[in-house]
């Protein structure tokens, strides 16, 4: 592990601050002053200290589930000031949390924290394929055509994408799609298409729900994918991750998980 992943997962400080500790001579490992940032250390057997005090790691991992809302960056912490997701999970109680994989600011919906660094790795690889599941909706009528070329795989700028899970939503499921979604994940994308003339509840008139699984994590996937076939997002909402689902958690909580769906991830993930 990193030197400065070490300090921080033990709660000394952040990767930033950790880093200056180092360039400042203020740590040693196994009794030997270490300045040098591509450091590594074992913590089952170095011996690291801050100042003369030694510093561990905490006994056991924690895994949390955060339903985001709209308007927070996916960051443990943000230069400009914005709101971030660390301001939703307990960081001082669990030194070294980190958000698995990124959000949009505009997206809600299931966000994953933890302090395994494998666990997170091994959900995020691609070899694993894990499918998140979003519920999204879009400008216009997406048709039948319009899924099955999603379902097949469009090519983006950054090349084509693998096949995605699409349902077309309507009747009770659309309704239920627009109670999860709720009313505050309007896209910034939206607001500037339109110049802000043209309220949600208007687009929406017109627009469809529909739930997309992705086996894959590229930037803005699901926006992008959305908008190649012609039907740009006005909200977008992630219901799931892997094996866990959401379910009624309230927007802006966040709860550990148990040992069961952490088992669940672990699975998932390998």
């Amino acid at each position: 592990m990193r030197l400065q992943k070490f300090l921080a997962r033990a709660g000394v400080a952040s990767r930033r601050h950790a880093e200056e500790l180092i360039a400042a001579g203020r740590v040693t490992v196994n009794g030997a002053v270490v300045a040098e940032m591509g450091a590594k250390v074992d913590p089952a057997t170095d011996e690291v200290a801050v100042d003369g005090a030694p510093v561990a790691l905490p006994d056991e991992n924690v895994t949390f589930m955060l339903h985001k809302p709209a308007g927070y960056v996916t960051t443990m912490s943000d230069p400009q000031g914005r709101p971030t997701v660390a301001e939703l999970v307990d960081v001082p109680a669990h030194p070294g949390l980190f958000p698995v994989g990124r959000l949009d600011t505009d997206t809600t919906g299931l966000l994953l924290f933890t302090t395994d660094g494998e666990l997170g790795h091994g959900l995020l690889h691609p070899r694993q394929h894990v499918t998140k599941r979003y519920l999204a909706l879009v400008e216009g009528a997406l048709t039948e055509a319009d899924a099955r070329r999603l379902r097949e795989g469009v090519t983006l700028e950054d090349g084509p994408t693998l096949p995605a899970d699409v349902r077309i939503l309507a009747d009770a499921e659309a309704e239920r799609a627009a109670a999860l979604i709720g009313d505050d994940g309007a896209s910034s994308g939206q607001r500037q298409r339109h110049g802000g003339k043209r309220s949600r509840a208007a687009l929406a008139q017109g627009g469809t729900y529909v739930e997309v699984g992705l086996r894959e994590g590229r930037k803005r996937q699901v926006r992008r994918m959305l908008a190649a076939v012609g039907h740009p997002v006005i909200a977008l909402h992630r219901q799931s991750f892997g094996p866990l689902d959401l379910g009624e958690l309230p927007r802006g909580h966040a709860r550990r998980l148990t040992d069961a769906e952490v088992a669940a991830l672990k699975a998932a993930a390998r």
